[in-house]
């Protein structure tokens, strides 16, 4: 059988790629690496992109790897992840709207594109809430707002200082969370691991300083993010849990491009292995996901 042969697509040579491409150089397989701001796409000449048997996307901006991922696809290439998949986790809104259509329990969210309806919708959830930008990660440019003065400053910061992207008002209520969060590896439709991330902030990013040991993965853990993973479309998928003071699980996000280098040694699992068994199979048996929508 001849070796397969892949395409890592990326915009920064980070931690998670160098042992990415330790993990498939061990596994025989070709690789070329591909800055994606030297390189141009014409999708009426897929000739050079069909002779790979694989595409790994690891771009960090959402916008890119969305664009970079449909114009592959549409050549008929494999990619990992799917554009449809990137495109749901990448958008908070889209993310929860699939998690709702599947059953999922997650937490109620309020949208709005107005001030005055972002407003109404607070005083309906209650404070505290949490207002997030709707695309975006590493915990930037999350506001937890106490009472009416913050939320209409906050509000009006967005309407008049924002992106376009601030324009829509994603609304989540705070949940008391003791300090941690989850954040579960799911391959293949598998939890293979999980790690505690916690801090005295309300922010519990590692970005942001958090801390993490492993958390032990449990039959409850494990359906909940599976289920996660297969309502937004599968693959290679990091999903962050909250667990209530009463014990309830809940999914807060989905992350299509996850950042791992911090979670090999608390839980004493090889992710790059797996995530590199998951490619070989998908390439060798077709890619096993779930459509969303």
């Amino acid at each position: 059988m001849a070796p397969i042969k892949l395409a890592l697509l990326h915009s920064r040579v980070r931690v998670e790629e160098k042992l990415l491409i330790e993990a498939l150089q061990q596994r025989d397989i070709n690789i070329k690496l591909i800055d994606i701001r030297e390189v141009t796409f014409d999708p009426e000449n897929p000739g050079p992109w069909q002779e790979f048997d694989l595409i790994l996307d690891r771009c960090i901006a959402h916008s890119q790897a969305l664009a970079v991922t449909a114009v592959l696809e549409s050549m008929g290439c494999l990619c990992i992840n799917q554009h449809d998949v990137t495109r749901l986790c990448g958008n908070k809104l889209e993310t929860t709207l699939a998690l709702f259509k599947h059953h999922v329990p997650t937490l109620p969210i309020r949208m709005a594109v107005s001030v005055e309806a972002a407003l109404q919708a607070i005083e309906e959830l209650g404070y505290p809430v949490v207002l997030k930008p709707n695309t975006g990660s590493w915990g930037r440019l999350l506001a937890k707002v106490n009472d009416r003065d913050a939320a209409e400053a906050i509000l009006e910061h967005k309407e008049v200082l924002g992106s376009v992207q601030h324009q829509i008002m994603y609304i989540q209520p705070y949940v008391e969370k003791c300090n941690f969060d989850i954040r579960a590896f799911v391959v293949g439709g598998e939890t293979i691991c999980a790690v505690k991330r916690y801090s005295e902030h309300w922010i519990t990013n590692t970005a942001r300083g958090a801390k993490t040991e492993n958390y032990p993965v449990n039959d409850e853990l494990a359906r909940l993010c599976e289920a996660a993973a297969n309502a937004v479309g599968g693959g290679v998928l990091a999903v962050d849990v909250f667990e209530t003071k009463k014990g309830e699980l809940l999914v807060n996000e989905i992350n299509s491009t996850m950042e791992f280098r911090n979670s090999i040694a608390v839980t004493g699992v090889n992710i790059p292995e797996q995530f590199v068994d998951y490619m070989i199979s998908c390439v060798h048996g077709g890619q096993r996901t779930t459509a969303a929508n």
